[in-house]
């Protein structure tokens, strides 16, 4: 019998040291995974470019002194993230969304559907990936204002449905916030105000419903050069806040900002981890430990450290600032 306990005690000792080293070894391959992921969706982006001419607008937006009718519509359809299905390999899904239809009008097959290549694998699953929003399909607005202390426009009143939707790990550089947020036409938020690559944009009007999208940004507007300009990010989401609004909302919800898109700089740090609650829900920011997975306007996938300096990350995310990275 003491020679049985001392056997168990012994083997219990053996999977506590291997324990650890299985688990980081697994916590390597997700980091590599999500890594890859970032690497197909920006090349999916990059591909979106150059076949149509621009990069894909993050969400379409008027501007609130805009008088003329050509381009003071739309503000609520899909983000960019349904724009690229078909560049990664997400025909099927793509095939029955409207781009100039809003959001919370498709139906929920459509809204739910989901790309394992949008989802951090250290973060979550496909079975874990839906998440909903409470939309007003009537009344007015309000405005909440974020940890940044920035505000955001929400619907409220008359009539509320909640509207699921999928969500995922990835978000599109709006840019910095040099363009202001406090309440000026001029705010990022509205269209072609973002110092980033996959920016709000206007919408071309026809008859009060959009066509297009006016605001273009292409290769040569990226003028701190591709490989010192980040494309697409991990956006940050506190643990237990999965799939919750406003840190992780339905993706293709290009209702809100931060369904698809998230700014980096002064005032607004990465995330230094899955617990960190004190900054916006606008940062970027991942669930690896010390890091947070970029790719850029190359091509190229980098993993930045959560200790960055906010005016280093701000360089990385404004694509016209004329700093560079050494």
């Amino acid at each position: 019998m003491i020679e049985l306990l001392v056997v168990i005690a012994i083997v219990g000792i053996l999977v506590a040291l291997i324990l650890p080293a299985v688990q980081q070894a697994r916590e390597a391959a997700r980091r590599t995974q999500c890594r890859n992921n970032l690497k197909q969706v920006s090349l999916g982006v990059l591909e979106f470019e150059n076949t149509v001419g621009a990069f894909p607008p993050a969400r379409l937006q008027p501007r609130p002194t805009d008088t003329d009718p050509a381009v003071q519509c739309g503000g609520q359809e899909p983000t960019w993230l349904v724009r690229v299905m078909p560049f990664l390999d997400g025909e099927t899904q793509w095939t029955d969304w409207d781009l100039h239809r809003p959001f919370a009008e498709h139906d929920e097959e459509q809204r739910n559907g989901n790309l394992p290549v949008f989802l951090c694998p250290t973060r979550r699953s496909m079975s874990n990936a839906l998440g909903s929003r409470v939309f007003s399909t009537s009344g007015g607005t309000t405005t909440i204002y974020l940890p940044c202390g920035c505000p955001v426009t929400v619907s409220t009143g008359g009539t509320e449905e909640e509207v699921s939707g999928a969500v995922g790990d990835y978000a599109g550089n709006h840019g910095d916030l040099s363009p202001g947020a406090w309440g000026s036409p001029t705010d990022l938020w509205f269209g072609g105000n973002g110092t980033g690559v996959i920016i709000s944009s206007r919408a071309r009007c026809e008859s009060g419903n959009p066509i297009d999208w006016v605001d273009l940004i292409r290769s040569k507007d990226i003028t701190d050069g591709a490989s010192n300009t980040a494309l697409v990010g991990e956006l940050h989401v506190p643990q237990g806040r999965l799939g919750q609004f406003p840190e992780n909302p339905p993706m293709y919800d290009g209702d809100y900002f931060g369904a698809a898109s998230r700014l980096g700089g002064p005032t607004m740090p990465l995330a230094r981890g899955m617990s960190d609650t004190t900054v916006s829900a606008l940062s970027f920011g991942s669930w690896h430990d010390g890091i947070c997975n970029f790719a850029f306007c190359d091509g190229s996938v980098r993993s930045i450290s959560t200790s960055v300096s906010t005016r280093v990350l701000g360089y990385y995310c404004n694509r016209k600032d004329n700093e560079y990275v050494q």
